[in-house]
């Protein structure tokens, strides 16, 4: 038959066992006497056994007292750790945040967010997964991450998600291309004469791109995965590309210039996503208010 032991009881006992004496114990517990020697009766009733031989002058453990007295500590040592865990956890002294975030946040603008986070809570475990906006959300559904900053807004019951920020669009070129003869924002149909370096399909700057120029289509030269790659393609005159403005720290060269793109619609929204159906964990809840709080401008 289960007993239930509460740590008050366990304190009372513990603390007799140490005082000898009630009304000494009854102080050190914050009770009156009645009520200690009630906790300790009830205690010894729970257990089916007598614990303390009482006189009028000494409080002696018996044998199944001083048998119980080791597992009675253990397991207030067991509780006050475990007590202590999770005000370390609420306070955010601990704990662990996972955050998914697109390549072009996680590269140049988390980096400094994360560093002055992880110095005010330098116990508290970090997981970063850098990856594309189908894979953000897919680490938010199956619980890998606490939420993620994605280009894309999928409405499911399961998902919380709300706007985060907006990203406009450059053109990358060489210095002294056709494109260096101004500053104003260029329309991105004008772009379509000269060839790209494009990134691959699968890519939310990509998809942006097809979208707003269609029914036309960019000739592109190149497809490929990295942004480094495709601003050493660009340096060496080989095409043009169009990127969001939080990646263009990839293209800040000598060789390089940018000026806006201005097309109906080509405007990158990014979407803080988290399960509608879950509270985040107080490490979690303390990056997200970070991140809320330093939102790209």
């Amino acid at each position: 038959m289960p007993i239930n032991l509460s740590t008050r009881e366990l304190r009372a006992f513990v603390s007799l066992a140490e005082q000898r004496n009630f009304t000494r114990a009854a102080a050190q517990c914050h009770l009156s006497q009645p009520a200690f020697s009630a906790l300790i009766g009830g205690l010894e009733q729970g257990l089916g056994a007598r614990l303390f031989h009482r006189t009028t002058r000494h409080v002696e453990l018996t044998a199944e007292g001083a048998a119980f007295l080791g597992a009675a500590e253990n397991l207030l040592r067991d509780a006050e750790a475990a007590a202590e865990d999770v005000r370390d956890h609420v306070a955010r002294r601990r704990g662990r945040a996972s955050v998914a975030v697109l390549p072009s946040l996680a590269a140049g603008w988390l980096p400094p967010l994360l560093a002055t986070f992880h110095r005010d809570h330098p116990a508290i475990e970090l997981d970063v997964a850098d990856v594309l906006s189908e894979q953000c959300i897919e680490r938010v559904r199956n619980g890998q991450a606490d939420f993620a900053l994605a280009s894309t807004r999928l409405d499911a019951p399961e998902l919380r998600t709300e706007g985060f920020c907006t990203d406009d669009f450059h053109v990358v070129f060489p210095v002294g291309h056709a494109l260096d003869r101004g500053t104003r924002a260029v329309p991105l149909k004008a772009l379509a004469s000269f060839p790209f370096i494009q990134l691959a399909r699968s890519s939310s700057v990509r998809q942006y791109l097809d979208a707003a120029i269609y029914p036309a289509r960019l000739r592109t030269l190149l497809e490929l995965d990295q942004l480094s790659t495709v601003a050493g393609m660009v340096a060496q005159g080989l095409g043009i590309t169009v990127v969001p403005a939080l990646t263009l720290f990839h293209f800040q060269s000598e060789r390089l210039h940018t000026r806006r793109v201005r097309a109906e619609g080509l405007t990158r929204q990014v979407f803080l996503v988290r399960r509608a159906d879950r509270t985040l964990s107080s490490a979690a809840q303390a990056l997200y208010e970070r991140v809320m709080l330093h939102r790209p401008r």
